[in-house]
């Protein structure tokens, strides 16, 4: 399905800090050859190596990014809405790193990313958002190497579920959003791991049931997991 005007587009996409300050003709000129497109679950929607052809923005449900290698596979990120994937490749022209299929039923908008080079060229403030983007991309991947490389299993899962708690506004009680498995592939282990790894916090006050979190020692928790803004806080 093809978008239309503007006032038939939806708004919250030209609230996004990449589109949000660049010119109304602009915006128009981009979003011409875009299209909305509905995907049950479990639908590959790029795959690894592939050309970029288009830009694609979460507009509702969830996309796992994800990577294979020598029969292989870890999960990289989760992506949410409202929010784009993979702009580095759509703005270089290269192939992607990542595959990306949906978690759920999800509703994608798709556009070619020749338009976003194109709009990159005249729009200066739209070229400055995509390099802060970037940039805000590339501090991530700092942060997450870091995590990785710097901490034992059981230290990244203690920080993992700080990071949780803080979405959920500081609850005590909060909801794993991620699949065990999923989760344990992004934190670098295998499932036994991560479940050994919830056993193990129980010590510092933390208790799993399903996907339900319990923090009883926030105090504790944070002693052990030394939480900092320089890996943690993803925002910066």
């Amino acid at each position: 399905m093809h978008l239309g005007t503007p006032e038939q587009q939806f708004p919250e996409i030209r609230e996004l800090d990449l589109f949000a300050e660049m010119e109304d003709a602009h915006f128009k000129l981009l979003m011409r050859g875009a299209y909305l497109q509905t995907f049950p679950p479990q639908i590959e929607l790029i795959s690894e190596g592939d050309p970029s052809d288009f830009l694609h923005i979460v507009v509702s449900g969830s996309v796992d990014l994800f990577s294979t290698w020598n029969r292989r596979e870890t999960s990289m990120a989760t992506v949410w809405p409202v929010s784009t994937f993979i702009l580095a490749a759509t703005i270089k022209n290269a192939p992607y790193l990542m595959s990306a299929r949906t978690l759920e039923k999800s509703r994608i908008v798709l556009v070619p990313s020749q338009d976003v080079r194109a709009v990159f060229d005249i729009d200066a403030r739209f070229a400055r958002a995509i390099v802060t983007e970037l940039a805000q991309c590339y501090r991530s991947v700092i942060k997450n190497t870091k995590d990785l490389k710097l901490r034992t299993s059981l230290e990244r899962v203690a920080n993992y579920l700080l990071r949780q708690q803080a979405r959920a506004s500081g609850e005590r009680e909060f909801e794993l959003l991620t699949e065990k498995r999923r989760l344990a592939s992004v934190l670098g282990m295998t499932p036994e791991n991560l479940s050994r790894a919830f056993k193990s916090l129980q010590s510092y006050g933390v208790c799993v049931t399903g996907n339900r979190v319990t923090v009883g020692d926030q105090a504790d928790l944070e002693r052990f997991a030394k939480p900092s803004p320089l890996i943690d806080d993803y925002t910066t």
